[in-house]
């Protein structure tokens, strides 16, 4: 069915089918429960401060009560990259957004600075999402609001001597920060 399809057969409808089909919708599919609740309690802090814990539990799982040891961290990028999804879908704020991009990289960033990281994949899999929140901050006007930010991601690059640190520097050079 076309959107000019849909169009026609929803104006055929009275408010009463309406709003039976939207209610219908509501019960039947998950993510439009999802969108209506946040479209009505968008709570963004609470919803921002939930991602970033669930972010941060990937490099620094948190030790179950009872359990004889702790948890090894996954650094799963792809988590991170589901939420930041979601937040898209959702139409969260753009500043909302950017700052969980930005989180997911310094929470990287804190963990390596800890811990010996040998997968080559792990350093390439931060620049992309360091590329990708930059030209996402670009595209929505706000990179003025996050230059503190991106210039001390890429400063930590170099303390911690990564081996595609210069790869950081030619994006902020892309730029002209």
């Amino acid at each position: 069915m076309s959107k000019r399809d849909l169009k026609k057969y929803l104006g055929e409808l009275n408010k009463e089918q309406l709003e039976e089909q939207i209610i219908e919708l509501y019960e039947k599919f998950s993510p439009v429960k999802v969108f209506y609740d946040f479209v009505f309690n968008p709570k963004e802090d609470k919803l921002l401060q939930e991602s970033k814990t669930k972010i941060s539990h990937e490099y620094f799982p948190v030790k179950k009560p009872g359990a004889k040891w702790r948890p090894k961290a996954k650094m799963r990028r792809s988590v991170a990259q589901k939420i930041i999804k979601h937040f898209i879908l959702l139409g969260v704020d753009p500043f909302v957004i950017a700052d969980i991009m930005f989180y997911n990289i310094e929470i990287a960033q804190t963990y390596s600075s800890g811990n010996f990281i040998k997968q080559e994949l792990f350093y390439k899999s931060m620049l992309n999402s360091f590329e990708q929140a930059v030209n996402f901050v670009i595209a929505n006007g706000i990179l003025n609001e996050f230059k503190a930010r991106i210039v001390a991601i890429q400063q930590e690059t170099i303390q911690q001597k990564w081996k595609i640190r210069y790869e950081f520097e030619t994006i902020l050079d892309k730029i002209d920060i």
